[in-house]
């Protein structure tokens, strides 16, 4: 590379809690990351407030060596949504690549709800309006955005019930407490494929390796909600030039290597390695996006 290497780690900010999609993302990279910098990467996570506490870490670094995951949630739901919010997901950061592209699913308990399919679930819901419920991660999440997108679409009537995290939201869902949850595909497919959840349609432009036998959002008729969550990389407004484009070209070069890629595909997830000043300009498209459905759905948070 062009730029001398900085030896000192490179700190990544996973602004979830260990475990879940967020933290996959660089936790599949960090290894290879790391070896193609000549840098330790350390991946660190700062949940709470809907990914807000960890963005807002981010923003305020100084160091030119700390970055964070940025999701749909928290640069382009969050903005939306919150009526205050400790971070500017436009003007606070630099938008280093997108990474992965996750698509989305509509989950249901099979046991609480008989529907095979899109057209028997839609159906089942206008037979029982506002008697169904749905799970989220909480209020203002991009499970609830889903959800609401979901119910302008097909015109049914759900109750939405917002969990304090999607920890909690998915357990009630397995153990039937609600029947409904919008979630990503690789936090759900392990359920998914125990059985223990029917996916009714996946957020994707064509059927998934990984659940072949589930239709698009646009096979059941609504392509409208064929659009995809997705995971990138971001840093500090501050962090000099050569920082971005030198871990931007190790991101990309990571998602190269087989064994990432392997990691990524079996988690639902698909690698994308995108320019920086086209993910600068994807996160202001999602912020106007969102702010759209949430006003809309009258959605906000205080």
């Amino acid at each position: 590379m062009a730029v001398a290497q900085d030896t000192r780690p490179l700190r990544i900010i996973v602004p979830f809690p260990a475990g879940g999609s967020t933290d996959m993302v660089p936790r599949n990279l960090q290894d290879v990351l790391g070896k193609l910098l000549g840098q330790p990467v350390i991946v660190e996570n700062k949940a709470g407030a809907g990914g807000s506490i960890g963005m807002a870490e981010v923003a305020r670094a100084t160091d030119g060596l700390t970055f964070g995951i940025a999701t749909l949630s928290t640069h382009g739901v969050n903005p939306a949504v919150y009526t205050k919010l400790p971070y500017n997901a436009i003007e606070d950061f630099v938008g280093v690549t997108e990474i992965v592209k996750a698509p989305g699913v509509i989950v249901i308990n099979p046991k609480l709800i008989p529907a095979k399919n899109f057209a028997e679930l839609v159906a089942y819901l206008k037979a029982n309006p506002g008697k169904v419920s749905y799970a989220t991660p909480g209020n203002g999440t991009i499970g609830h955005m889903w959800g609401a997108q979901f119910i302008k679409a097909t015109g049914v009537d759900m109750l939405h019930i917002p969990y304090r995290g999607a920890g909690p939201a998915i357990n009630d869902v397995l153990g039937g407490q609600v029947p409904v949850y919008f979630d990503q595909v690789a936090s759900s497919l392990p359920h998914i494929q125990g059985g223990k959840l029917r996916a009714i349609a996946v957020s994707w432009s064509e059927r998934l390796a990984v659940l072949p036998d589930v239709p698009t959002y646009k096979e059941a008729g609504h392509p409208e909600l064929n659009d995809p969550s997705w995971f990138g990389l971001v840093a500090p407004k501050n962090t000099p030039a050569e920082t971005v484009a030198r871990v931007q070209k190790a991101v990309a070069e990571a998602l190269k290597d087989p064994a990432v890629k392997k990691r990524m595909d079996a988690q639902g997830m698909y690698i994308s390695g995108t320019s920086t000043a086209d993910f600068t300009k994807q996160i202001a498209s999602e912020v106007a996006k969102m702010k759209s459905v949430a006003a809309s759905a009258n959605i906000s948070v205080n």
